[in-house]
């Protein structure tokens, strides 16, 4: 066995000052990527990093920096992390914190971390404790300090079911390899097992936890890989006195076995993920099979225990300075990982030799056969997988139509990063979808934005949403290839938080990319109608080519399709809403439509000629027919809102609810002149996303993403580069060589390839740091509701007491102020779409818990629950 200890697995403090050494923070969870190439480590200082294993294991790595040691940071959560489990399948990281959150993490095309998807609507209103996927990521769990276990499902990442029975904190939870339970493990001194099927109560195991002590941070347990117990931490036998892990017997649901020696409480147990033949030439039965069991437990040590023995395998005493947190066993059942609240992490690297008798995964699929038990069928077409369809069963045909190109586009085409010899680490992204017979619809999508279109040119960007699924939460989808067309290129997406601050969930977004149209057999290029705009010399968008056939799904459509289909001669366009293989309603337009856009409230149709056609879900017109300064370019829609940038480059905005526009047409030309680029270069924009509010943000390739500002009459930057140059709020990831303009991620990290590194050695004035990290939150409080938090903790780690002030009694507002007064004409009561005094309990709840500003957050905090009390 080879032993590790590398001192650079390191979550620090960035609080500290520069002159000194980083602070170690405590590291409280680890987990190994299924491929073993990576692993996640969660700390205190709030953020997840993702670690080679390479240069973990191998000194020749470690010195040589290849691969690098640090893969990524993420850093959404505002709280520690005090969990991270990656899904089975390797394409989902889950994350749980004490800021109440679980999130799911996905990679982006160009092989980035992006927030997958939040759960903040989880309802642990304490810390999240524990994760754990179940076999083949069907549900994923969590446990919290709410005593509530949540199950939700691996496929939507809906909440299936709340589990309430414990009557204290929930601090460790596993699933049944068989799949047929789930256990957990609670400070009510009780480890409960649930069955899958009903979400009942099966079991109630006591005995071994009766006198167990109460102050361990987590209480971690695991399931043998063979199905056949649970070994549970922090038990104790003889009253309290010696402290053991307690094997659980399935079925039977009995403690008889303990495993003794750790002298202190055991905080975490894992299970080995391969069983183990006792006999390595005997067939495979229940006798001839055991397990390993690593602990960790708060005395600094770790064991590592077969279940055919009486005796461990391996001690390593005081491995750590501190109690352990969390272990985790790679895939191939040879390395184990450990870390502790010391804030470093450990890795014992073991010969096959040292581990007599491990068998293959596919003994154990084999072997746990013998329980009979299945999951119920999932519904059609639910998948982790690519999957691909044929021809016929990508769309439900509706009703003929005489004018219907009898040509479909073909084939499927994932966001899957290369994997080819490149030397970078081998990723997987994660595709799930529920239904797969899908409409297609040619994309458009071809080489960088430097090149030089020629004057057929397709701008894939106006079709940002025809790509969403059937899927009723947000997730990642195909795309569709046109034939002849390179498949090797990927879309972007982008986790966009709204402007009054609530993640809007995954928008997805094409990249702007002008392409020549080659081999396009249904492309038709009809002569415009005359009247219609659509002169060369005043365009500075393409428009979307004209395509035969056309449509438009997004989330909240459910399995409704609004499509289009222009006639080959130009004569007709014909416009339906589809609902399964129904056609609700149709209509007929005099020229052809080139872009479409839908939400639950309207329909919107884009021709050629500049016109604009705004439907109900029912088929009756909102508004009489718009006509524009150009060829809609760009379309998109969020609720009752509805923006287009048209190919003159202008912007438009409307409330469709309320027939009226939500402010006058505004020319993007101050956004692309070079004036408005930090370097003097001519910019383009690249995506358009809609806010419910009317509002559009904006990301440009110069890296700048904007919105526009009713109030003011201006546009607004909402991030920029520059706050790259030192703030600490900024989120740089690396980028690919080859990979396009990535559009803003939570509105905080926009990032431009073309900017030049900053040089390492260039001097900095004192307060450099600190005032771009506040410049940087304060640039975005307006953006989103989590930036707030971000915000007012950097005040308290600053000691900033003036700015704290500032910042309580703007959300407090006037002490006088009760709910349904008439707004002030000084003071608005409403922030980021919430009640100031709302966030404020939010903000005020930072100050408190801060060394620096605990006194003003309590004294705040009392006279908040005094105004709260009198309004009710």
């Amino acid at each position: 066995m080879k032993f590790t200890k590398p001192s650079w697995v390191i979550h620090n403090d960035s609080s500290g000052k520069s002159d000194q050494p980083a602070k170690r923070l405590s590291i409280f969870s680890v987990h190994v990527h299924p491929d073993g190439s990576r692993i996640a480590t969660g700390g205190l200082d709030a953020k997840i990093r993702i670690w080679s294993t390479k240069p973990i294991l191998n000194s020749v790595s470690e010195q040589s920096n290849r691969p690098p040691k640090s893969l990524c940071t993420l850093t959404m959560h505002t709280g520690p992390v005090l969990c991270v489990r990656w899904a089975n399948s390797g394409r989902w990281l889950a994350s749980g914190s004490d800021d109440e959150i679980v999130m799911v993490w996905d990679l982006d095309p160009c092989n980035l971390f992006v927030v997958f998807e939040f759960l903040p609507y989880s309802m642990q209103f304490t810390d999240v404790t524990d994760l754990a996927w179940s076999p083949e990521d069907r549900y994923l769990a969590s446990v919290g300090l709410d005593s509530q276990v949540l199950i939700w499902s691996g496929y939507t990442l809906e909440r299936i079911c709340k589990i309430d029975q414990h009557r204290g904190f929930v601090k460790g939870v596993c699933w049944d390899p068989v799949g047929e339970f789930l256990a957990t493990q609670s400070d009510d001194r009780s480890v409960k097992i649930w069955r899958t099927t009903d979400w009942e109560l099966e079991a109630e195991v006591r005995k071994p936890f009766e006198d167990s002590p109460g102050s361990t941070f987590f209480r971690r347990l695991s399931w043998s890989p063979d199905g056949a117990h649970i070994t549970a931490s922090n038990a104790t036998n003889n009253k309290g006195f010696v402290f053991i892990a307690a094997v659980i017997a399935r079925n039977s649901w009995t403690s008889e076995i303990s495993l003794v020696g750790h002298e202190n409480t055991v905080e975490v147990a894992a299970y080995n993920p391969h069983i183990f033949l006792r006999n390595p030439s005997a067939p495979v039965a229940t006798s001839n099979i055991c397990s390993v069991v690593a602990l960790g437990a708060d005395d600094r040590s770790v064991s590592i225990w077969q279940t055919k023995s009486a005796r461990p395998i391996i001690v390593a005493k005081e491995v750590f300075e501190r109690q352990i947190m969390d272990l985790s066993w790679s895939w191939d059942g040879l390395k184990l990982y450990a870390v502790s609240s010391d804030g470093t992490l450990a890795a014992f690297d073991f010969e096959p030799e040292e581990l007599e008798g491990i068998a293959p995964h596919s003994i154990q699929q084999q072997y746990l056969q013998k329980f009979g038990f299945s999951l119920p069928p999932l519904p059609e077409s639910w998948s982790h997988t690519n999957i691909q369809v044929s021809p016929s069963e990508q769309r439900m045909t509706p009703p003929p139509s005489p004018n219907r190109s009898s040509h479909q586009p073909q084939g499927l085409n994932s966001f899957g990063a290369s994997s080819a010899s490149t030397g970078h680490e081998v990723v997987n992204t994660l595709i799930a979808k529920r239904n797969t017979k899908k409409r297609a619809r040619q994309n458009f999508l071809g080489p960088g934005r430097d090149s030089n279109p020629p004057t057929s040119l397709a701008n894939a960007s106006s079709y940002h949403d025809s790509l969403s699924s059937a899927h009723p939460r947000p997730h990642l989808v195909s795309a569709v290839i046109a034939p002849g067309l390179n498949p090797d290129i990927s879309e972007s997406t982008a986790s966009v938080h709204s402007l009054d601050g609530r993640p809007s969930g995954h928008i997805f977004l094409d990249m702007a990319m002008d392409v020549p149209l080659i081999h396009l057999a249904n492309t038709i290029n009809p002569q415009p109608p005359s009247g219609c705009v659509s002169s060369r010399e005043k365009e500075i968008f393409s428009a979307p080519p004209t395509l035969t056939y056309l449509f438009f799904k997004t989330k909240d459509m459910g399995d409704d399709i609004l499509e289009c289909k222009n006639a080959e001669n130009g004569d007709q366009t014909e416009v339906s809403y589809v609902s399964g293989k129904t056609v609700c309603w149709l209509d007929y337009l005099p020229a052809p439509a080139v872009i479409l856009a839908a939400t639950s409230d309207y329909c919107a149709v884009g021709m050629v000629d500049g016109s604009l056609n705004v439907y109900s879900p029912t088929g009756r017109r909102l508004m009489p027919t718009l006509t524009l300064d150009g060829t809609a370019s760009f379309l998109s829609g969020a609720k009752s809102a509805l923006i287009a940038i048209t190919s003159a480059g202008m912007l438009y905005s409307w409330d469709i609810k309320k027939t009226r526009a939500n402010f006058a047409p505004v020319s993007l030309q101050p956004l692309l002149s070079p004036n408005g680029t930090p370097h003097g270069t001519t910019s383009t924009i690249t995506t358009l996303v809609a806010r419910p509010n009317g509002s559009p943000i904006l990301s440009t390739t110069s890296g700048v993403t904007y919105s526009y500002d009713n109030s003011l009459c201006t546009f607004v930057k909402l991030s920029e580069p520059w706050w790259a140059e030192g703030s600490d709020a900024w989120s740089s990831r690396p980028r690919n060589n080859n990979s396009q303009q990535l559009v803003v991620t939570s509105i905080e990290s926009a990032i431009s390839e073309r900017l030049p590194p900053s040089p390492g050695t260039a001097q900095r004035p004192q307060w450099w740091t600190s005032a771009l990290t506040l410049g940087h939150l304060e640039s975005k409080l307006h953006a989103a509701r989590q930036t707030l938090l971000v915000y007012a903790k950097k005040i308290a780690d600053e000691g900033f007491r003036n700015k704290a002030e500032e910042l309580i009694k703007e959300l407090f507002g006037p002490i006088y102020w009760r709910p349904g007064m008439i707004k002030e004409d000084t003071w608005s009561p409403v922030l980021l779409g919430h009640g100031k005094r709302d966030l404020l309990k939010e903000v005020l709840q930072v100050f408190a818990r801060s060394k620096t500003l605990a006194k003003l957050g309590m004294d705040w905090q009392e006279l908040l629950k005094r105004a709260s009390a009198s309004d009710d």
